[in-house]
């Protein structure tokens, strides 16, 4: 179905945007600390504001179109993958840092070989919950700005007073909202298994 293939296109090209977008702020912002100092109290309220009423903006920029959809699913989930990396490398024991130092690495080798492995667990969570952002910054999107999408079909379906569909279509967005949770959490409780042992 056209509808499922551009919600799962749409939400996976806003999540990757957001994850990577998220971190590389993140990391900025942990290295400069007056910015942060600036920019965090804005982060701690992000939430508060309903990104919806952005969505002229990005109709007048992006039309209506998959682009105005990837664009505030994005606006929705970047801000999850920023606190998650800046809580990750605040997190890192000292006594790692003091052992990058005693063997002289660089940056780039402190960050490959002991930040960015310590910080993982919480980098992770971020990216949980950048996908689960998108996934709703997508679906709602689509109710109002596409021609397409699961979201789009749900509207469509309620307009014409089709329950089958629509409360068909609502058990779909559970089950792939589900599945792809349990699947990242089955991941995540690997990857905390291994930097157990």
């Amino acid at each position: 179905n056209k509808d499922i293939v551009s919600t799962i296109e749409n939400v996976t090209v806003s999540a990757v945007i957001s994850v990577t977008l998220g971190f590389a702020l993140g990391v900025v912002l942990h290295a400069m600390l007056r910015l942060r100092a600036t920019i965090e109290p804005l982060l701690a309220s992000y939430y508060a504001v309903p990104t919806f009423i952005f969505y002229p903006i990005f109709i007048v920029v992006f039309g209506v179109s998959s682009r105005a959809i990837i664009g505030i699913a994005v606006l929705l989930s970047v801000v999850a993958m920023i606190t998650s990396t800046l809580t990750g490398l605040d997190r890192i024991p000292g006594v790692l840092r003091k052992t990058a130092a005693v063997y002289r690495m660089s940056t780039l080798t402190r960050a490959v070989l002991i930040d960015f492995p310590a910080a993982a667990p919480h980098l992770f969570t971020g990216m949980k919950l950048a996908f689960a952002y998108a996934f709703i910054g997508v679906i709602a999107s689509e109710f109002i700005l596409s021609g397409q999408g699961i979201g789009y079909a749900i509207a469509y379906a309620y307009n014409n007073f089709d329950n089958r569909n629509m409360y068909g279509l609502m058990l779909l967005v559970i089950l792939l909202a589900t599945t792809a949770n349990a699947a990242l959490d089955t991941v995540d409780r690997h990857m905390q298994n291994r930097m157990r042992r």
